[in-house]
C-alpha cells in the first residue's frame, strides 16, 4: 500500500481546516443550499428597536442561533443565552429565528451572526448600523438688532449625530446658500457635532423675517428638527401725516397726526410750517398738531419731523381750509 508523503498529508489537513473555517465564517455560501441561513442588514436609530431575522428554506430540525458582535450567543432556538432584557425573542420555528433588540445604543453596532448547527455549521452575517440622532439645532447671533445695510453672522449647531448631520438655512421658504459647515468628531461617543455659519446683508424689508436652521439626517424625516428666529433690523422712520378730516372747515376743530414707521418707533416729533412759524392757535402734543378753530390764515404746508435714534425723516401736509 502506498502512503502519501508527509508534505502532501499536511497540505490536505491544512486545506480541510481552511475550508471548515471559511464555512463557519460564512465565506462559502451555496445559493442553492436550502439549509443555508439568510439574513439582511438593518439600520436603526439610537433608542429604537431592531429586528434581526434569520431564515432557512428547509430544516432538519437543527437549531438556529443568533450571536452578537463579540460572538456571544444571544438566543439558541427559543432559549435566551445572554442576560440582557433589551433582547427578546420575536419569533422562533424550525426554519426561522427572529429576535428584537430594544433601546439600541451606539455600542450595538456591528456584525451579528446567525448559525445553523448542522455538519458543517452554516452561517450568515447581518450588519446592524446604528444612527446617532442629532439634537435640535441651536441658533446664535440674534442677540442684537442690526442696522439696515449692515451684516449679521448667524451660527447654527447640532450635536450627537452619527453619521455627521448636515445643516440647511432658510429665509421664509427660500433656501439660503453661501454658508460654511464644520464637523467636529467626538471620539468617546462615536458621534459628531456640526456647526454652520451664515452671513447676511440686511435691509429694512428683512425686519421680522424668519430665519430657519434645519437638520438633515437619515434618522430624521424632513422637517423633523429645525429652529427659527426672526431678524431684527433697525431703520430710520418713514413719515406720513394723516388728517382728522379730508374736509377741514373754517371754525371747526381739526387735528393732524404724524405717523413714523421705523424700528424702533420714533421717540421724538417736531412740527413746523413751511416758510412760516406755527400759528399761535396750533397746539403741539407729540405726534399730534391740533387747531381749536380753523381759520383760512392757517392754510399752508405743515411739516412733521420724526426721529428714532437711528435716523430722522420728515413728512408734509398741505392744509386748505374750506369756507
Amino acid at each position: 500500500m502506498a502512503f502519501p508523503s508527509a508534505p502532501s498529508t499536511l497540505w490536505s489537513v491544512s486545506l480541510l481546516t481552511v475550508l471548515f473555517a471559511a464555512a463557519v465564517h460564512g465565506n462559502i455560501i451555496d445559493d442553492d443550499d436550502p439549509m443555508q441561513p439568510v439574513t439582511s442588514d438593518e439600520t436603526v436609530s439610537v433608542g429604537g428597536t431592531v429586528t434581526l431575522t434569520c431564515r432557512v428554506a428547509e430544516s432538519d430540525n437543527s437549531s438556529l442561533q443568533w450571536s452578537n458582535t463579540a460572538q456571544q450567543t444571544l438566543y439558541f432556538g427559543e432559549k435566551r443565552a445572554l442576560r440582557d432584557n433589551r433582547i427578546q425573542l420575536h419569533f422562533s420555528s424550525s426554519v426561522e429565528l427572529s429576535i428584537d433588540i430594544g433601546e439600541v445604543q451606539l455600542s450595538d453596532e456591528g456584525e451579528y451572526t446567525c448559525s445553523l448547527f448542522t455538519m458543517p455549521v452554516r452561517t450568515a452575517r447581518a450588519t446592524v448600523t446604528v444612527l446617532g440622532v442629532p439634537g435640535k439645532p441651536q441658533i446664535s447671533g440674534f442677540e442684537n438688532a442690526v442696522p439696515a445695510g449692515g451684516t449679521v453672522t448667524l451660527t447654527c449647531t447640532s450635536t450627537g449625530s452619527k453619521p455627521a448631520a448636515s445643516l440647511r438655512w432658510y429665509k421664509g421658504n427660500q433656501e439660503l446658500e453661501g454658508h460654511t459647515e464644520l464637523v467636529e468628531s467626538v471620539p468617546d461617543e462615536l458621534t459628531s457635532n456640526v456647526s454652520s455659519k451664515l452671513t447676511l446683508e440686511v435691509s429694512r424689508g428683512d425686519n421680522n423675517d424668519l430665519i430657519t436652521c434645519a437638520v438633515v439626517h437619515p434618522s430624521l424625516a424632513p422637517g423633523d428638527k429645525r429652529s427659527e428666529q426672526a431678524l431684527r433690523v433697525l431703520y430710520s422712520p418713514d413719515v406720513q401725516i394723516l388728517p382728522e378730516s379730508h374736509l377741514p372747515r373754517e371754525g371747526e376743530k381739526f387735528c393732524l397726526q404724524c405717523l413714523g414707521n421705523g424700528n424702533p418707533e420714533p421717540a421724538e416729533y417736531k412740527w413746523d410750517k413751511k416758510d412760516e412759524v406755527l400759528p399761535p392757535q396750533a397746539k403741539v402734543d407729540g405726534a399730534h398738531l391740533c387747531f381749536e378753530s380753523l381759520n383760512k390764515s392757517d392754510n399752508g404746508v405743515y411739516l412733521c419731523y420724526a426721529d428714532n435714534g437711528i435716523g430722522n425723516s420728515q413728512g408734509e401736509f398741505t392744509l386748505l381750509v374750506q369756507g
